[in-house]
C-alpha cells in the first residue's frame, strides 16, 4: 500500500487514524524540509539523512548540514518531535527519519520507549534508519536489548527486508562502546544473520560498514 508517498508495510488493508496536528509553525518544513544551496539546485533535509547521504557531500557542505543539524536537535521541542513522528497518527516516513536523527543528537532519551515501538512496529520505510542511529547515539544497554529484540523478531523473517542491516550495525558499535559482544550470535557462521543475508545474493550486505556509518554519525 503507497499513502502520500509512504510504502506503508505489514496490513496494506489497516485503517490509520487522521495526522496529528502541528503544534509548532511550520514544523515540516523548518525541520524536515529545510533546504541547503548548492551548485546542483536545493535538496531537502531528509533525502541527505537518508542513508546517511550527507557523510559523502564535501567537507563545507557537510559541515554546514551538521551545524544546522545540531542547531535544530537542541531547538526543536518535545511536542513538535511527537508530531513529527506521528505517535498516534498516520505515519509518514520522512518526518519520522528525521525526527529521530534529531532525537539521537539531541539525547532526548524521554523517547527511547517510542522509538523503539516504532522500530519493532516498522510501519513505513526508511524511518527505522534514524530509530537505530538514535538508538546507538543513546549507548546504554537498554538501546542494545531494544535493538537484540528487533533483530531477533525480524532476522528470522527472510522474506523481509527492512532494516536489519542499520539494526546490527546499530548494535555492533554499542557492542564496542559498552564492551559486550552481542552481536556476536547473530554475525557467527550459519547464525541469523549469515540465513537472512544469504537470501539475497545479488545484494548481500557487510554490517560492518553499517556500523562505521552509525559511528561516523553518532560521533557529530
Amino acid at each position: 500500500m503507497v499513502a502520500g508517498g509512504n510504502v506503508i508495510r505489514k496490513d496494506a488493508t489497516m485503517t490509520y487514524p487522521s495526522s496529528l496536528p502541528d503544534p509548532g509553525t511550520d514544523t515540516i518544513r523548518r525541520y524536515v524540509i529545510t533546504t541547503r544551496a548548492d551548485d546542483e539546485g536545493r535538496y531537502a533535509r531528509y533525502l541527505d539523512l537518508l542513508h546517511g547521504n550527507f557523510i559523502d557531500r564535501p567537507d563545507g557542505g557537510q559541515a554546514e548540514f551538521i551545524s544546522a543539524l545540531k542547531h535544530d536537535a537542541e531547538q526543536v521541542s518535545d511536542a513538535e518531535l511527537t508530531f513529527l513522528l506521528q505517535i498516534g497518527g498516520f505515519p509518514e516516513w520522512r518526518g519520522r527519519l528525521t525526527a529521530a536523527w534529531l532525537i539521537g543528537l539531541g539525547q532526548k532519551t524521554q523517547f527511547r520507549d517510542s522509538i523503539g515501538e516504532l522500530l519493532l512496529e516498522s510501519r513505513v520505510c526508511f524511518s527505522g534508519q534514524g530509530y537505530c542511529v538514535a538508538l546507538a547515539a543513546f549507548g546504554t544497554r537498554r538501546d542494545a536489548e531494544l535493538l537484540i529484540g528487533y533483530l531477533d523478531h525480524y532476522l528470522p523473517q527472510v522474506d523481509l527486508r527492512y532494516d536489519q542491516h542499520w539494526a546490527l550495525g546499530a548494535l555492533m558499535h554499542l557492542d564496542t562502546s559498552l564492551g559486550t559482544r552481542h552481536a556476536d550470535r547473530y554475525v557467527a557462521p550459519g547464525g541469523l544473520w549469515d540465513i537472512w543475508n544469504k537470501r539475497y545474493p545479488s545484494g548481500q550486505i557487510d554490517p560492518a560498514s553499517y556500523q562505521h556509518l552509525i559511528a561516523t554519525a553518532v560521533s557529530l
